[in-house]
């Protein structure tokens, strides 16, 4: 009889399965492994890998340390993806090596425009009102 798995232990697989990616690649940067001089000049930060649920598509989200050259470093990383996944493929040991799509990590500048948004005297004033 055929095992059937419940959502969540998907989910904590495709969770498993890009923090397993996420680190493959901040090791291959962290030691310049790519022959790419804009990546061995930054140091770049892979900050989330989301899985597709079939495994076969990973997004990478990447942020350059303090946000300088971000489109540069993204399209050197797009340039060397063939690299990425053959090194990704041979490390992780998949049936199928994860197709990977390299993105600026945005995170950074949407929690900044929600802080300078809460430090508004405005809002500031209504929340300490309550």
């Amino acid at each position: 009889m055929p095992k059937h798995t419940a959502p969540q232990d998907q989910s904590v697989r495709l969770l498993k399965v890009g923090e397993r990616v996420r680190h493959i690649l901040s090791e291959l940067l962290a030691r310049g492994e790519a022959h790419d001089e804009v990546l061995r000049a930054h140091t770049i930060a892979v900050t989330e890998v989301r899985m597709s649920p079939d495994l076969r598509n990973a997004k990478v989200y990447v942020k350059p340390l303090l946000g300088e050259d971000e489109d540069v470093v993204v399209k050197a990383l797009c340039t060397n993806t063939a690299f990425f996944q053959r090194e990704v493929a041979q490390r992780l040991g998949l049936k199928f090596a994860p197709k990977l799509q390299f993105r600026p990590d945005e995170s950074f500048d949407e929690a900044s425009r929600i802080e300078s948004l809460l430090d508004d005297p405005k809002v500031r004033r209504d929340l300490d009102g309550e």
